[in-house]
């Protein structure tokens, strides 16, 4: 009999976009122009052209202005970085998004440096990733900031948790570490080079899972009763053609032992673009001198 807490990450993103949407349509009625997001994509990827349609569809349904730029895959690092200069000039744009990954002639660590860190909502800039990491105010990326959200909903309080994030990428483990370190947890991020990784990860009271391999994490790797956020999306194949996706935890066997768990699709995966409208409503009200407290 499964035991653990589902943790409704498609639910709470809802909420959120809803707030977001009623405090948009304010500004709107009292300052006639709403907070604007630029979504930059390179290429015909096609999870990247889903995932920009959504951004662009849930952007437009809260209220926001949503300018998409599509661009060739043959597009130059010079041309690219003149559109995002463009862009930090223009001041109905408050957020700047350029969708990775991106081809290979172009240099990802460059481009993101060209983008303005007031309109970073991916929150990538090593600029932001310092003040992040000062505790200084800054816009934190996106995810961590998601998988943050839906432990202060789900657990309230996260001070004194003891806290292990599998995985080490900047993107998400290394920002994910530093966020649980501003509520005072107790941090330790685990990797391909740990040792006894398992022993480790039973020692979690919070289990971040961000290693982007299917059911990595087994069941008797969690520590009866802790809350596991599971980050990974991986498609796996059916075998008949079709295929599904699935986190980087055994869910089913994590259902018997953790206290709650988000699911794969429908935890994390939404919190990510509604925490990006919350970082470009964010960085619309500095930029025009607007209340943004609560966000």
């Amino acid at each position: 009999m499964s035991t653990a807490t589902i943790i409704d990450g498609k639910a709470v993103a809802a909420d959120i976009r809803a707030e977001l949407a009623a405090r948009v349509a304010t500004i709107k009625r009292e300052r006639s122009m709403p907070p604007g997001l630029a979504v930059i994509l390179v290429g015909q990827d096609p999870a990247s052209q889903v995932y920009v349609r959504s951004k662009e569809r849930q952007a437009q349904e809260a209220g926001f202005k949503s300018v998409a730029y599509r661009r060739p895959d043959d597009i130059s690092e010079e041309q690219l970085i003149t559109l995002i200069e463009g862009l930090n000039e223009d001041p109905s744009i408050n957020g700047i998004l350029v969708q990775l990954p991106l081809p290979k002639h172009i240099d990802e660590a460059v481009v993101i440096h060209a983008i303005s860190p007031e309109k970073d909502v991916d929150g990538f800039h090593p600029i932001n990733v310092g003040r992040m990491i000062a505790g200084e105010h800054s816009l934190l990326p996106c995810t961590p900031l998601g998988c943050i959200t839906l432990l202060k909903r789900t657990l309230g309080d996260l001070s004194g948790k003891t806290a292990v994030v599998v995985g080490r990428s900047n993107i998400v483990g290394k920002p994910m570490a530093a966020l649980l370190l501003r509520e005072n947890c107790t941090v330790t991020m685990a990797h391909s080079r740990t040792v006894d990784l398992p022993g480790v990860c039973r020692g979690a009271d919070i289990l971040v899972a961000a290693v982007g391999k299917p059911k990595f994490i087994q069941g008797d790797w969690i520590k009866p009763g802790a809350t596991v956020i599971d980050v990974g999306i991986n498609r796996v194949d059916d075998g008949d053609g079709k295929s599904h996706l699935v986190g980087d935890v055994d869910f089913a066997a994590a259902l018997d032992v953790a206290g709650a768990i988000t699911p794969v699709p429908g935890g994390v995966g939404p919190m990510t673009i509604a925490m990006l409208l919350r970082n470009t409503l964010e960085s619309f009200c500095r930029a025009n001198r607007v209340d943004c407290a609560g966000l």
